[in-house]
């Protein structure tokens, strides 16, 4: 009987019917926040791509942003991957314009890893670029 009342007990805390804490909860942090930043400056031709490379020391979250482009208008791919040549990972690649905030971000465990610059399609001439890699 004591079996199922501590079952019944779990079940209901689970469920979030039973159970009451008096302390906070804690949080473990699973991965660092990003603490280096790295600046890349390049050009991506047309229906071409440009790569760069960084180092990771431990795993935490990597931020990739386009500060900006000339012309001010294009639009550029983006793409985090690993490896040499530079293999995007599944989901790691997004088209944007310049801007302040990230527009590609994910988890990285340590390592080599790159992010590639590319012409989407609709480039008529080279543009110019500057990005920023925030990582741990």
């Amino acid at each position: 009987m004591r079996g199922i009342l501590l079952t019944l007990g779990l079940v209901l805390c689970v469920a979030g019917l039973g159970c009451h804490s008096t302390s906070a909860p804690t949080t473990t942090a699973s991965s660092a926040p990003p603490s280096t930043t790295t600046t890349f400056n390049g050009t991506v031709n047309v229906k071409s791509s440009d790569t760069n490379t960084f180092s990771v020391s431990q795993t935490g979250e990597v931020d990739v942003t386009l500060t900006t482009t000339t012309p001010a208008s294009a639009t550029l791919g983006l793409g985090l991957g690993t490896g040499s040549p530079c293999s995007i990972l599944a989901g790691g690649s997004v088209t944007a314009q310049a801007g302040s905030t990230p527009q590609l971000t994910g988890k990285a465990t340590p390592g080599t890893l790159c992010v590639q610059v590319y012409d989407p399609g609709n480039d008529t001439g080279p543009v110019t670029y500057t990005l920023t890699v925030a990582h741990p």
